[in-house]
């Protein structure tokens, strides 16, 4: 009955994610580079960065290897060499994702919390910077994977599938890479994300505290324009921060607890229980990539305004 009911829902749930977080990483890609919204031109590289890794995890993880990998299980998809590879990028767009979204979460910290720091690190040069050579240490700490999993099968010669390899996990390399694996995506991020925003936001609480006594003394109870803006700020880390920790907790237990060595990742056992854990986990990592930057940018009323500006001109296209 598991067996049947996760299917089910993987069946659902695959294409009707990607059908919904392709269009709306693509749109807010053209959106943000249009560069209209009144976004610093930092900001904007950071937001650009997480919207492509979010619909390169929606494309690459979801689409090839949930929707297409799955479907045509011997198609060139499932020959030994291009499944690894598809696995290897799973694991890098996933990583990118993640690693942008608190480079981002940084790059705000500094410039609540560091003045005069933020005039030398918060600008597009350091952006692009930082964005690139994440890109490239993700590729590179990936690479293990390549050699991470054994064919399934052998067909005629043809290799067929992949599976976890029992040779890589149980050597002390293999165990070690599981753990800083499962650190680097998940433990670390929540760790910096939770410090960078706990003192963000401490520092937001301080300085409007400061701020309502001396508005207080000079015009009574007036409204307060800056002080709103911070208290959305507020809200919007504490959205961040509670629905990536919460979508992808299940994963980082998952992870932890099968050490990738008792479930098989492709073509798995459906009926362990690991399996149904990682895959549980698997869904709701994946629905980090939908919302996070849609979040960041949807806050932002000329954002708004673009978006309704493209929905009229896709209608307008249709019609």
């Amino acid at each position: 009955m598991g067996q049947l009911t996760i299917l089910l829902i993987k069946e659902i749930y695959y294409p009707f994610l990607a059908a919904v977080g392709v269009p709306a990483n693509l749109v807010t890609i053209v959106i943000l580079s249009r560069g209209n919204c009144g976004l610093s031109k930092c900001i904007t590289v950071y937001m650009v960065a997480m919207a492509t890794a979010d619909l390169l995890v929606m494309i690459i993880n979801v689409i090839v290897y949930y929707i297409f990998s799955y479907h045509f299980s011997l198609s060139f998809l499932s020959h030994t060499p291009v499944c690894r590879f598809i696995l290897y990028m799973t694991v890098v767009t996933l990583d990118l994702s993640v690693w942008f979204t608190v480079s981002f979460t940084f790059d705000r910290f500094v410039v609540l919390c560091f003045q005069k720091f933020k005039t030398k690190y918060c600008t597009e040069g350091t952006a692009a910077a930082v964005t690139t050579t994440f890109s490239v240490l993700m590729f590179l700490k990936g690479i293990p994977v390549l050699f991470a999993y054994e064919p399934q099968q052998i067909i005629n010669k043809v290799q067929w599938g992949c599976r976890s390899s029992v040779a890589f996990f149980s050597t002390p390399p293999g165990i070690a890479y599981v753990w800083f694996h499962s650190a680097w995506v998940v433990w670390l991020p929540f760790t910096l994300i939770a410090v960078f925003n706990s003192l963000t936001i401490r520092r937001i609480l301080i300085a409007n505290k400061a701020r309502k006594g001396l508005q207080g003394q000079m015009s009574g109870n007036q409204s307060d324009p800056e002080m709103e803006n911070r208290r959305n700020s507020i809200i919007l880390l504490f959205t961040i921060s509670g629905s990536f920790v919460l979508l992808w907790l299940t994963n980082a237990v998952s992870l932890v607890t099968t050490r990738l060595t008792n479930t098989t990742y492709y073509r798995g056992d459906r009926t362990n229980p690991g399996y149904l854990a990682t895959e549980t986990g698997a869904m709701l990592k994946y629905l980090s990539s939908c919302p996070n930057t849609c979040v960041y940018a949807a806050t932002q009323r000329k954002f708004r305004k673009e978006l309704k500006n493209v929905l009229r001109c896709l209608s307008f296209s249709f019609q």
